[in-house]
Parts: structure tokens; C-alpha cells; sequence
């Protein structure tokens, strides 16, 4: 009686023990911060390994990240780590312990530091940010890649101190990551946006474009044998429409206001049901049109998109990094216009062998953009930002250019 009793405890005892564990195992298992009808896009590479290596070396895979001294270019050595502002306040970037963290000084004097904790960016420039509880804000300075240099973060140019308290909002987060929550604002007076922390979903990862993958990885898994993609939407299944609208999301300007957040976007949706009507005159005049984040409008006011059916996948492919093969992108355009066609480059007799190897310099030039400022250490000047333009047309200068270069003469001389 009494061994049976010790045996009743003894089971009492491993109930919860056993409930514990099956919790512990059940939240060990990844689950994506989106909801359970995402499967996660490390669930892709096992059908889809080349793409999955390929897209990795991407500007959209790169968008973000937490931030480490792997994927922060700018140095961290003595006197290559200062930026001035004046001669009396700089910031430093400096490693502490094992974190890293931009330092602002006043008359030698250290008046505020903050943490490295997020990564925005790669290719063209990085922008940092840091948490605050459960707000982010951007850091002061931010590192261009083709200065290989620090220099001011976007959206102000510092004229006397370091600004630490720009607020990051969730539209930032929908065009450099996959997912962030935002939580519910309880202060209606400050409106601050406040994040949850462990939902950030870094890069722009394969379920953001083609949607929850769940049921087609659970599917395939099922059925090995099955090649037709199910329950997944393909880009080629879509409208020009549609194509459009889903590289429009983060490409097609920044002044819309959104009725509610664009992470609810899904491809194949009509991205004009998420934005608040707008009655005034939208003037669609390119020239009016800053060349970041206005690619589809440019793109659309452009001749080649008029006069065809071509969309953004025409020229790019988003699985691969190809944006600095100027050859690649000028054998597209001549898929159009070629002698066959008879649309040819009128200068081709002029240019030679170098009409089929770059015709994106003389069509689509990087341009400066009037909305993002960078200045020089001691903001002394301001240094252009360049895009390369998406309206595709005739830029007399930028043919002078290249005449002058095939000619090996220098304009201005």
C-alpha cells in the first residue's frame, strides 16, 4: 500500500515535469513571427538551393540585419573612426567590450552613446539603429560605401551637435525587412511607435514576395515527386498589373499615405486598396521625381514602357546580384532595339564595340538625389548621393560624355 502511494506521487511529480518539457520542445521548434501559415524561407533551400545561395548575395537579402562588426564596413581604427561636425563636437565609433557604439563628444567631453544594434542596407550606404526600451531610433551617422566613408545618416545634415532621437517608424521596417510588430500606441498625446523585439523578421526573405509558404513546403514534403508548385504565387502568374504593384511597394515612391501597413501585402494584390484616396494633381512629370524609391513612376513615364508590356523582371532578376553588370542590362535593351527592329542607337556607328556593352550610362545615368543629404566631415559640403535614374530616355549631357570618351577626349578641355 504504501509502495503504491510513493508510486502516486512519484507520477503526480512527472505530470508537469513532462508538461515543462513538451513546452521547452514545442517552443524550441522556429516559428515565424508572421503566424504559422509561414513556414520560414531556411524552409526553401532544400528545393531550391541555387536560388536560395544565389539570393543571398543580394541587395534585398542584405537590407538588414542585426548589426555586428561583420556587416559595419566603416572602420573602427584611430582617426579613420571620427566623424566631425564641428571642431568642437564629433562623434566616434568605438568598440566597448563586445558591443560596438557611436559616441558623441563635446570639447573632449562625452555627452551621449548608443549601441549599434540594427544594420539597414549594404550595397550603396549603411544606416544603424539603436533600441530604446521598446521604441528604435537612427544613429547619427551612417557609412557610404562609395566614399568608403562616415558621413551623416540620412534626413538631416548635422550643423552643431549629433542628433540621436530620430524615430524609426514601421514604413522604414516595411521596406527594409520582412516583418516587424508594431504594438498598440497607449499614448494617443506622443504617438510613438513601439516595437516588439523578437518579431523582426531581417532581409527581404522569399515568403515577402511570394507569400506564406506553409502549405507548399508542407505539400512538396508530402509529395517529393510533385514538380508544379502548389499553394505558392509565381511572379510569371501575374498581371503586368500586379507585377508591378508588388516592386512598387517599396519602389514606387514614399508621399502615398497607407491606410494600414504594407507587411499585409501579399503578391497579387492591388496595392491602391492600402492607400488613403488622394484628390490633389499628381504631376507625373519625371523631372519632378527624386531617382530613390521612385523607380516604377519613373519607369512609367519612360518611352520603352509605353510602347511595350515590359515590367520590372524584364531587366531584373531579383534572385541574383547583378546590379553592377552594365553588359548584362545593355543586352537587354538591345533585345528590343536592335537594326532588326529598325530602332537601333542612331550613334552606334560613333560608338562601336561600346554600344553593346554599355547602353545604361547614356539611358538611365545616376543621378543625384535632392532627398537624401550627405555631408563632409565638418559638413563643410554636401556630397551627392547618386541613383541610377529608371526613366529610360535620351540625356544629351551624358551622350556628350561618351562620345568624349570614345574619342578619348575630355569634356571641358
Amino acid at each position: 500500500m504504501k509502495s503504491k502511494r510513493i508510486y502516486f506521487l512519484i507520477l503526480i511529480c512527472l505530470v508537469p515535469i513532462a508538461a515543462i518539457y513538451i513546452q521547452y520542445i514545442n517552443q524550441s521548434e522556429k516559428t515565424d513571427a508572421r503566424g504559422d501559415n509561414y513556414a520560414g524561407s531556411d524552409k526553401c533551400i532544400k528545393c531550391h538551393k541555387a536560388v536560395y545561395t544565389a539570393y543571398l548575395e543580394t541587395a534585398h537579402y542584405q537590407s538588414s540585419k542585426p548589426a555586428s562588426a561583420h556587416n559595419i564596413h566603416g572602420s573602427f581604427d584611430n582617426y579613420h573612426n571620427v566623424f566631425s561636425i564641428t571642431e568642437h563636437s564629433k562623434v566616434i565609433m568605438e568598440k566597448r567590450g563586445n558591443s560596438l557604439y557611436q559616441v558623441a563628444y563635446e570639447d573632449g567631453k562625452q555627452v551621449r552613446a548608443e549601441r549599434f544594434d540594427i544594420t539597414f542596407g549594404g550595397r550603396k550606404a549603411e544606416t544603424y539603429l539603436y533600441w530604446k526600451d521598446k521604441q528604435l531610433f537612427e544613429l547619427p551617422i551612417s557609412y557610404f560605401t562609395s566614399l568608403k566613408s562616415w558621413t551623416n545618416s540620412p534626413g538631416y545634415v548635422p550643423k552643431e551637435h549629433a542628433y540621436f532621437d530620430r524615430p524609426v517608424i514601421q514604413r522604414c521596417f516595411e521596406c527594409h525587412s520582412s516583418y516587424i510588430e508594431q504594438l498598440p500606441i497607449t499614448n494617443l498625446e506622443k504617438q510613438e511607435a513601439e516595437f516588439n523585439k523578437s518579431s523582426i523578421v531581417y532581409s527581404i526573405d522569399c515568403e515577402r514576395c511570394h507569400g506564406p509558404a506553409a502549405n507548399h513546403v508542407n505539400f512538396h514534403t508530402a509529395n517529393p515527386d510533385e514538380k508544379k508548385g502548389k499553394y505558392i504565387v509565381k511572379y510569371s502568374s501575374l498581371t503586368r498589373a500586379q507585377k508591378l504593384d508588388a516592386c512598387a511597394v517599396c519602389h514606387g515612391g514614399g508621399k502615398d499615405v497607407y491606410l494600414e501597413s504594407v507587411f499585409k501585402f501579399k503578391m497579387g494584390d492591388t496595392l491602391s486598396k492600402f492607400k488613403e484616396p488622394s484628390f490633389s494633381y499628381q504631376d507625373p512629370n519625371p523631372a519632378t521625381l527624386d531617382v530613390h524609391g521612385n523607380q516604377n513612376s519613373l519607369l512609367a513615364a519612360s518611352k520603352c514602357f509605353l510602347m511595350s508590356n515590359m515590367d520590372c523582371n524584364t531587366c531584373h532578376n531579383v534572385h541574383v546580384n547583378e546590379s553592377a553588370d552594365l553588359v548584362a542590362y545593355s543586352q537587354k535593351c538591345m533585345k528590343c532595339h536592335n537594326e532588326t527592329n529598325h530602332n537601333f542607337c542612331k550613334m552606334a556607328p560613333k560608338l562601336g564595340t561600346l554600344i553593346k556593352n554599355n547602353c545604361i550610362d547614356c539611358h538611365m545615368p545616376l543621378k543625384p538625389s535632392n532627398e537624401i543629404s550627405v555631408a563632409s566631415k565638418g559638413g563643410k559640403k554636401e556630397i551627392p548621393y547618386l541613383v541610377r535614374t529608371h526613366h529610360i530616355t535620351i540625356y544629351p549631357e551624358e551622350s556628350k560624355k561618351i562620345l568624349a570618351f570614345v574619342s578619348g577626349k575630355a569634356i571641358g578641355k
